[in-house]
């Protein structure tokens, strides 16, 4: 009954044919298929991209249903690698799907960025090392690299390409004396505009040292949908696509779009002064 070109007619007019036919041999890989991983996985193959490379060791849990894709009563305890993989497949059973159920690790990062067009991060905010090891691979193989980070009821977006400035001079990682430090740097450099935090009611919520942070289905889809839109740009070779140091943030509750630039990135006398400030807010 599935037929390619019927499943993804309705995306023709804002692609053309030639394009949409071209997004079936496109690869994608996400590591992380939870919150905005699994809501990557859904949009990406709805718009009709054909090959994934997708990764996560963890299993749905009830705490999981107010923002995953794949979390429900029917898969709780399940991997949700192999959930995502399933309606990944449901949607497109053409779909070419590599998973990695253990995670990205240095023995496997290659295998997992192997004839990757361009690499989504999804991984939880709290898993660093894992994402220093991707953004390194990725920057090494000219990878690009889209994150759409859930901020509130907003989406923070950064994309890192051959052409723009690379992950560690904008995060400025190795500055920092510790990980929390670390985090800290990602925050901001994620988010340089802050115009979340006015509205977050109870910051007992936010606990760095705990590596907790709570998260809205509002944020996660629309990551879905800005992430999808930058990989659709890169893909096809067309459209304004904001680079580091720049980048943008969008959040529904403030009805606020702020463009971001931080030349030096996390280096920038701004972001030094919001780095002491943050620092002081969410590592007390």
């Amino acid at each position: 009954m599935f037929n390619y070109n019927d499943a993804f007619s309705r995306n023709i007019g804002w692609l053309t044919r030639e394009e949409q036919l071209s997004l079936k041999d496109k690869k994608v890989a996400t590591a992380g298929a939870g919150g905005v991983g699994s809501e990557h996985i859904v949009t990406l193959a709805r718009l009709g991209v054909g090959k994934f490379h997708i990764s996560d060791f963890d299993e749905y849990e009830v705490h999981n249903f107010n923002r995953q894709a794949g979390a429900f009563m029917s898969t709780i305890g399940r991997p949700k690698v192999e959930v995502m993989e399933e309606v990944a497949k449901d949607i497109n059973p053409e779909a070419e799907i590599k998973s990695f159920p253990e995670g990205i690790f240095e023995h496997n990062v290659d295998e997992f960025l192997d004839g990757v067009d361009v690499y989504v991060d999804s991984l939880d905010y709290f898993a660093l090392q894992a994402r220093k090891l991707v953004y390194k691979k990725c920057y090494e193989k000219s990878i690009p690299v889209v994150v759409a980070a859930p901020i509130g009821m907003g989406v923070a977006l950064l994309c890192f390409t051959p052409d723009s400035m690379d992950y560690e001079s904008y995060f400025r990682f190795e500055d920092c004396k510790n990980e929390n430090e670390q985090l800290v740097k990602f925050l901001i450099g994620l988010t340089p505009s802050l115009i979340q935090r006015s509205y977050l009611v109870d910051p007992s919520t936010s606990d760095f040292i705990a590596q907790k942070a709570p998260s809205l289905p509002m944020g996660v889809k629309l990551c879905g949908g800005a992430a999808a839109s930058y990989v659709l740009k890169l893909l096809l070779g067309r459209g304004d696509v904001v680079k580091a140091p720049r980048g943008i943030h969008f959040d529904a509750y403030k009805n606020k779009l702020v463009k971001t630039w931080r030349p030096g990135g996390n280096r920038n006398p701004i972001q030094w002064l919001m780095f002491n400030i943050a620092k002081k807010i969410v590592l007390k």
